[in-house]
């Protein structure tokens, strides 16, 4: 509580007219508007407001390496076996960032019907999993990949995964004790077992899918990813041990007893070893930046190799590798495609003439050429790492102020947390491709007060169809506001499978279905106000 009060007493010492030089008055924008501080903010609101380098790009001397990684996430990477981004597949998800990022944000939701990953802007990622152990599946990719190089076969045929909107009812019946009434909506997907190669190719068999339900789950905005990435461990773990002493619940299988119970290690052969606070993507998978989504992302999303990841992408189980290598068509194929890909014949394993052990070896292979540069990876994480935050808008309008004063005053801040103040910001990759080494810098933002609005931390909202497990990341709230305008998408597209069609459905998926949730408190005082106060928080969440 003392925290939140400097913090008001602070805004309210923000906000008070300044005197000028020369004895003009002149008012001061509060702390609040630099979003990113000092080092991260931009001051862009139209549909680029996403894509703006942060002011640590241009004190770095980073902008050109900013600009040749922008490239490489806007534009398709190709089938040929060299050029300017080739490399995609044998199997692949999307053929470019772009189309996952719209407008570098959010992913946009998609309509009923078919799941189809080569619509631009269709952000979703299929999460296949065991309802029983809530794992993901092991005859799939943990991200199934729909499309494939000739003559190769996409591992999931998409066209057979559906996509169902429905309309929902909540325990207050869809109305505001006023008498207001809204309408809710979720997703439910269905996938058939024939849409999988390799069960369709007889390799995997029924019993071995087992039982499996399918879940949506969008990117993230990346734009901000870095500077979160500053916030030190330290303080991150004083935020876990803080809401445990408060009996706020927490996800066992990440924090326990005062200490991390899951942490982020690299898996790759280069790794340090060393455990990591979790801190991005909604399930909370991945660690530092360095080594997180978008890293991974670089590598996995178009199937593209580099020097430190020279092995393909697949299913864990390697069910698609024994499909591909006995289907007769692949292996008719074969010998002209490694023939392109391996001109020189630098892997005689590959080329044996036993058609099934040759695509075996090469699918399963960890000595695969790079296919992006070295400097293409350098200059795609300096993008990354680099891109602001939006400052926010309309900061003196009294709307957003009194959203502002009505979100902290019900209690949304508690996980929404404004503020946090970065560390020394010396960065860090689990995997040390970026270890401090000459001409592979980043992008750096030391002890910047910025205002993301997120704990870092995972909760429960208990909502229909919910994401795998349950346990869901506080979403940064910071440029959500510009969504629409960014992306040209109909909706808002809020929570973590865009359900919320509008930044109030999203607050009410916060107590629609149970008052378990820690947000419920919060959300009994939100449905608790007048018309003009909840129209205020939407207005500050809009803002920010």
């Amino acid at each position: 509580m003392s925290a939140m009060v400097l913090m008001t007493m602070a805004a309210c010492a923000d906000d008070e007219k300044v005197s000028g030089g020369n004895d003009k008055e002149e008012t001061r924008l509060p702390e609040w508007y630099y979003a990113g501080g000092e080092l991260g903010t931009s001051f862009i609101t139209t549909s680029a407001a996403f894509e703006q380098p942060a002011k640590a790009v241009e004190q770095g001397g980073f902008l050109a390496s900013f600009k040749r990684g922008e490239q490489l996430f806007e534009k398709n990477y190709v089938t040929n076996t060299d050029g300017v981004r080739s490399g995609l597949g044998p199997t692949y998800i999307r053929s470019s960032c772009m189309h996952c990022h719209p407008g570098y944000g959010h992913g946009k939701s998609q309509p009923d019907g078919p799941f189809r990953t080569n619509e631009m802007g269709n952000g979703y990622l299929l999460v296949v999993y065991n309802p029983a152990t809530q794992g993901y599946v092991n005859w799939l990719a943990g991200m199934p990949q729909g499309h494939a190089v000739d003559p190769f076969k996409a591992p999931l045929d998409e066209s057979q995964v559906i996509i169902t909107w429905h309309e929902y009812t909540d325990r207050y019946g869809n109305k505001f004790p006023d008498g207001e009434s809204y309408s809710l909506r979720y997703p439910e997907v269905t996938m058939s077992r024939d849409a999988v190669y390799a069960y369709r190719q007889g390799v995997l068999t029924e019993e071995q899918m087992g039982d499996y339900e399918v879940r949506l789950e969008s990117t993230i905005g990346i734009y901000g990813t870095g500077l979160l990435d500053a916030i030190s461990d330290e303080d991150i773990l004083a935020q876990y041990q803080a809401e445990e002493a408060a009996g706020v619940p927490l996800n066992p299988a990440i924090f326990s007893g005062g200490q991390f119970t899951g942490q982020y290690t690299s898996k790759e052969a280069s790794s340090d070893g060393r455990q990591y606070p979790l801190r991005y993507t909604y399930a909370l998978s991945r660690g530092p930046l360095q080594d997180a989504a978008g890293a991974n992302a670089y590598w996995n999303i178009t199937n593209v190799t580099r020097s430190d990841r020279r092995y393909h992408y697949k299913d864990a189980g390697g069910f698609y590798a024994r499909a591909a290598a006995a289907d007769p068509e692949v292996q008719a194929g074969f010998p002209e495609f490694i023939a392109q890909a391996d001109p020189e014949r630098t892997h005689p394993e590959w080329h044996s003439g036993d058609a099934e052990a040759d695509i075996l070896a090469y699918l399963n292979s960890t000595s695969l050429p790079a296919e992006a540069s070295d400097q293409n990876y350098i200059d795609l994480m300096v993008w990354h790492r680099g891109l602001a935050v939006p400052a926010v808008r309309g900061v003196e309008r009294p709307e957003v102020q009194r959203g502002k004063e009505v979100f902290e005053e019900i209690g949304c801040t508690y996980c929404h947390k404004p503020s946090w103040t970065t560390g020394a910001d010396e960065v860090r990759d689990p995997a040390q491709f970026f270890n401090g080494t000459a001409g592979r810098e980043l992008p750096r933002y030391p002890y910047q007060t910025i205002w993301p609005y997120t704990d870092m931390v995972q909760h429960k909202l208990f909502m229909v169809n919910d994401i795998r497990n349950g346990w869901c990341r506080t979403t940064p709230l910071w440029g959500r506001g510009l969504h629409q305008i960014a992306t040209g998408s109909t909706y808002a597209d809020r929570l973590h499978d865009c359900r919320a069609r509008t930044t109030l459905e999203a607050i009410l998926w916060h107590d629609a279905g149970s008052d378990e949730s820690h947000a419920a408190r919060s959300m009994t005082k939100f449905r608790a106000l007048s018309k003009a106060d909840r129209d205020a928080v939407v207005e500050f969440l809009d803002a920010i």
